[in-house]
């Protein structure tokens, strides 16, 4: 084919991408979102649709109606336990603003910062309308009608249900047709890349996500479990509430401070100063772990990487795309980790055919 016809394939290739892409952006969280439910999730769906005797439009329905149930009852379950909640922490926040929030003798107590934080404490929180100053950071013109924060937050919700459901639709679609569109896609990429070294990363994606998703869910529920003990044993309100907090939140490394934290913060200031410190103690030793070895062991282990590349990953996926960097970014240092070791790697035809058979298996 001469050179200017091959140009000419390769711009009209790329602007049909390109327009494809333009059209379709709007979607991209949701498409990303069903992907990586539908390959972590694909075992479980694989088994489904051995039970349907292979009925793929009723194994597709059934794995996304599970999906969905997944997500939807702990969502559920966690607004009615707000809505039961909502009012007395209203009265609470209420009650703290308009009087002030007594400091606890036990802070005068304390080495060192003791008498600082006492200060700080008297100055501020004891104030009445302290704590909504303090909230508004001096600056009470900043805080919101509850009108408009409704509205903002109501806004946001809507928001996060369409695209949620959009990435169920897409989810069934690719349960159903998973198959079909990985053929059709293994198709082209060993085009473009070459048989051998496509394979070489092609089977190491789909293990990628499963690790980063057990990595993250599975680690972040065990730490709610841990945690939530302690929440029990020191007799904070709603325990298994917060407990459900504490791991939705430890999903995101090193997000489950803020919840064990908070806490300990309501303990403090109820008095139960020696069960504050015992959930905040506990909490630490508990991320401290699971955050720098479970956690990166789990997801390197599995996917080979060292422990710099699996946490960089997670970090830095969260502070590049938001909540789905935590899946997508470890894949992304998995590819750059694959590439980095390729001049040391070559795939003799027996083991070709090894990886072609092995992504075969995964989709049968």
């Amino acid at each position: 084919m001469p050179s200017v016809q091959r140009i000419q394939n390769a711009v009209f290739t790329l602007v049909i991408v390109a327009l494809t892409a333009w059209i379709a952006r709007p979607f991209f969280v949701s498409l990303l979102w069903a992907a990586i439910l539908a390959i972590a999730s694909w075992p479980l769906h694989r088994r489904i649709r051995a039970h349907t005797g292979n009925r793929r439009t009723a194994a597709a329905l059934l794995s996304t109606l599970l999906v969905t149930a997944v997500f939807l009852l702990p969502a559920l379950w966690a607004l009615a336990e707000a809505a039961q909640q909502a009012p007395a922490l209203a009265r609470l926040l209420t009650d703290a603003s308009a009087h002030g929030i007594e400091a606890p003798p036990v802070l005068a107590r304390i080495p060192f910062a003791g008498p600082y934080l006492h200060s700080w404490w008297v100055a501020t929180l004891a104030q009445p309308h302290g704590l909504a100053h303090l909230l508004s950071g001096g600056q009470p013109g900043r805080l919101l009608l509850a009108g408009e924060t409704a509205k903002q937050l109501g806004g946001q919700l809507i928001h996060r249900l369409v695209e949620f459901g959009f990435a169920l639709l897409s989810l069934f679609f690719l349960y159903r047709d998973g198959p079909g569109l990985y053929q059709q896609f293994n198709v082209i990429a060993q085009r473009w890349l070459g048989a051998a070294r496509w394979h070489r990363y092609a089977g190491s994606i789909p293990h990628s996500i499963r690790a980063t998703v057990n990595g993250l869910v599975l680690v972040g529920i065990g730490e709610g479990v841990l945690i939530g003990i302690a929440y029990l044993i020191a007799g904070l309100p709603s325990a298994a509430t917060w407990g459900a907090l504490t791991a939705v939140l430890a999903v995101i490394p090193f997000g489950a401070p803020l919840a064990f934290l908070s806490a300990a913060a309501l303990l403090f200031v109820s008095g139960h100063v020696a069960g504050a410190v015992g959930v905040a103690a506990w909490g630490m030793v508990v991320v401290f772990v699971a955050d720098h070895f479970i956690r990166p062991r789990l997801i390197g282990d599995a996917t080979r990487m060292p422990f710099l590349a699996v946490l960089f990953g997670i970090l830095g996926g969260l502070e590049a795309m938001g909540l789905i960097g935590l899946f997508i970014g470890p894949v992304i240092m998995m590819l750059f980790v694959t590439l980095w070791r390729e001049p040391q790697r070559t795939l003799d035809s027996g083991q070709l055919a090894d990886a072609q058979e092995k992504a075969r298996s995964d989709l049968a």
